[in-house]
């Protein structure tokens, strides 16, 4: 199964508009407990996560991962940061890019492939203002060309 394919769990809608991405990984995750009993329900927001790299680690801070309903005193701390899985040599590139001025680490989705949990996370540099309001008025347009070809297509 390729990279990014499975159920996807949750979507970082966001860092598509604010982001350009460069280059995309996929990276395991370590989680505690009844973590991913709440992820296969869906539970997970990646809305202002995002990844850092320390002592020759990923980490991924900021994603909410509600706590278990059956969980009892087993649950974890919905924020609490977690580790990310890769080779050594795929951090290594990450810490590279990261070096660059602009550059960050960014969660795309999450999903589940063959039964474990997966992050689909990107090297993305920041959009300007003006960057963003034309990827708008270019998803307009293609919206408005869409739609007049569907009602052509209809007569």
């Amino acid at each position: 199964m390729p990279k990014g394919e499975g159920k996807v769990v949750a979507q970082n809608k966001k860092a598509t508009h604010d982001y350009h991405i460069e280059d995309t990984y996929e990276a395991g995750i370590v989680l505690q407990g009844t973590e991913i009993k709440s992820i296969r329900a869906g539970k997970a927001n990646l809305k202002d996560s995002f990844a850092r790299v320390q002592n020759g680690e990923l980490f991924l801070h900021n994603m909410h991962v509600s706590p278990y309903e059956q969980g009892n005193r087993f649950n974890h701390d919905p924020l609490r940061t977690r580790k990310l899985l890769l080779h050594k040599k795929q951090i290594s590139q990450l810490i590279g890019a990261t070096k660059e001025k602009g550059y960050s680490i960014v969660p795309l989705k999450m999903y589940l492939k063959n039964g474990f949990a997966k992050v689909l996370i990107g090297i993305a540099k920041g959009k300007k203002n003006y960057d963003k309001r034309e990827d708008l008025k270019r998803k307009d347009a293609k919206r408005e060309i869409e739609r007049a070809f569907r009602d052509r297509q209809k007569d």
